[in-house]
């Protein structure tokens, strides 16, 4: 905290295609004696679904520890999210990190974890984050489509299994991957959170991320939405933590190459973003930029 009693955020749109797009994130510069429940309601007050704060490591091997909150006051864990390439590219524009031309890596504390990440840099100036995520991990599978399908306002046919199941998959975080018809039946869901939740629950899914390999774009793989009601999200426009087991997932059962994967998210909420990740077996990448949209100081009492 400054002298004066406040403390520096900004607003970063992660994974976007121009300003004002993307997944909006809070991050605050500092921090690290505030008491958990400060960190809550500062969360709250931004609003966002996730606020990040950017703090000095407490693990050998780190150079920045982030810890990240939703507005219910949950904190979230896991790399290659919005809420941790955010950080770390508000990190690398605001001069706090050195950048070789090429790529430089650097190592995140997150919760009791300390993971790498890589920036590429040009003239300075950050181009793009490559972070890693945890080794992908195939979890339980889903058996009541009925009830996924009424708790998304669908019909049980609109949820397609015969290539790929609804499952829950994790790279760092267990979400719930659901393939869906085609991308006018994912705009059209309406999810009813209470009942989402308790199908979640029933699977130890944290989120739940509906898919089409019916895209709009010629460069993307699948046309997604994010629905996390387990942490108080109603819908996210940017996951990565989803995309990289949704990347491993597809190509798991064959509908995708190793390699780069595109996964276009937020169009139905007007904040259209692409996530990149990069999947080798269970090896999983999480590509993407940002853009830094607002500034100014956060004044709290802590007492």
């Amino acid at each position: 905290m400054t002298k004066d009693g406040t403390l520096p955020f900004y607003l970063v749109d992660v994974f976007a295609v121009e300003p004002l797009t993307g997944n909006p994130l809070s991050v605050v510069d500092g921090g690290a004696d505030l008491p958990l429940e400060v960190f809550r309601r500062i969360a709250r007050e931004f609003n966002q679904s996730e606020t990040t704060f950017v703090l000095p490591p407490t693990r050998p091997g780190a150079d920045w520890r982030l810890r990240s909150f939703s507005t219910e006051g949950v904190e979230v864990f896991g790399a290659g999210g919005h809420n941790t390439l955010g950080a770390w590219w508000w990190l690398a524009e605001s001069g706090r990190l050195t950048l070789s031309e090429g790529g430089t890596g650097f190592h995140q504390e997150i919760g009791d974890r300390v993971l790498p990440l890589s920036i590429s840099a040009a003239g300075g100036k950050p181009e793009n984050i490559i972070m890693d995520q945890e080794a992908a991990v195939a979890h339980k599978r889903l058996e009541n489509v009925e009830a996924l399908a009424a708790a998304l306002g669908l019909a049980a046919e609109d949820i397609v299994q015969a290539k790929v199941p609804a499952q829950v998959v994790s790279t760092g975080a267990e979400h719930l991957l659901v393939p869906i018809r085609d991308r006018e039946t994912v705009d059209r869901i309406k999810p009813d959170t209470k009942a989402l939740l308790s199908v979640l629950q029933s699977v130890a899914g944290e989120g739940c991320y509906v898919f089409s390999l019916d895209t709009r774009l010629a460069d993307t793989t699948a046309y997604a939405r994010f629905f996390n009601p387990t942490i108080g999200i109603l819908e996210d426009p940017a996951t990565g933590t989803a995309a990289g087991p949704l990347a491993y997932h597809l190509v798991s059962h064959g509908l995708a190459r190793p390699g780069k994967i595109r996964i276009e998210q937020g169009t139905a909420m007007g904040r259209p973003s692409i996530i990149q990740a990069d999947i080798h077996g269970s090896s999983v990448k999480i590509h993407g930029r940002g853009v830094i949209s607002a500034s100014g100081k956060l004044r709290f009492r802590t007492k």
